[in-house]
């Protein structure tokens, strides 16, 4: 199974529904609030080239943030990157 990052900060929508999407699909992740971590930030940036959040990965991809992960998800395709079949 891959590990699942989502990058987050506290004050964003976007970052709870996310997390509340991957809650119910039963997919663990880690959180990572870069809230107050401006060299995460910058290295989220450099690393995506995006500035929004959340910023989510699945191993060492990065798939981009709600939209994509929800695109996935209807899809049918998110179970499969992270490793759980179909």
């Amino acid at each position: 199974m891959s590990a699942v990052v989502v990058y987050t900060k506290s004050w964003c929508a976007y970052c709870v529904l996310a997390k509340a999407l991957l809650d119910r699909r039963g997919i663990a992740y880690r959180e990572v609030d870069v809230s107050n971590d401006p060299e995460r930030r910058a290295w989220l940036v450099s690393t995506t080239g995006r500035r929004k959040l959340p910023q989510i990965f699945i191993g060492e991809r990065a798939i981009g943030g709600f939209d994509e992960l929800s695109a996935l998800d209807r899809k049918g395709e998110l179970r499969a990157l992270v490793g759980e079949g179909d």
